[in-house]
């Protein structure tokens, strides 16, 4: 008896860390670890929804999750600007915190709209890091519109990483146009 309590004590020590770091991939969350508006991590109230493109470390893609929108359904709007990011970066900086701003008031302006924020980043670096760093851009860009009174239930992101460049040159100019934010709506 005290053998056989001996091998399933070992085998439950020898397998708990390795079930403990077995987390099952995020599909839709509640987001309680993401970045703010600085870059710091805190929560939010009622949870934004993560896409990822391709199944990438925010999760699976859309397709075939009828709680979670399509990003194909979504549309440029003319009144929501995209932001930029620093090399590296996904705190939001001061001129683009009033762009943020103006994206807030006609979110709030019209309530009927979901948007969808979609991050991405330059082509240098892995594609492993850059679909994380633009899943942090995202969410940083989301908890701001949060702090500004849209509501979290609206807001779908996903993390594009390198993959959707706007700029395909090989200079500091046009890298940085891909750092970035873009926001898209669709209608409720």
């Amino acid at each position: 008896m005290v053998k056989r309590c001996s091998q399933i004590a070992l085998v439950l020590l020898i397998s708990a860390p390795i079930l403990a770091g077995c987390a099952k991939s995020p599909t839709t969350t509640s987001d309680a670890s993401s970045p703010t508006a600085g870059g710091a991590m805190a929560g939010s109230a009622d949870g934004g929804r993560v896409v990822s493109a391709a199944g990438g470390p925010a999760g699976s893609s859309a397709q075939g999750n009828p709680s979670r929108p399509d990003p194909k359904e979504f549309a440029t709007m003319a009144l929501l600007k995209d932001i930029r990011f620093d090399f590296d970066r996904y705190d939001i900086r001061a001129e683009d915190s009033e762009v943020l701003d103006a994206n807030a008031e006609s979110l709030k302006t019209n309530p009927k709209l979901l948007v969808l924020i979609e991050g991405h980043t330059d082509q240098r670096g892995t594609s492993e890091y850059n679909l994380a760093l633009a899943d942090r851009r995202a969410k940083a860009s989301m908890n701001y519109l949060i702090s500004r009174g849209v509501r979290s239930n609206r807001i779908t992101i996903v993390s594009y990483g390198k993959e959707r460049p706007v700029c395909a040159e090989k200079s500091e100019d046009c890298w940085s146009l891909n750092r970035r934010a873009h926001f898209m709506v669709k209608g409720q």
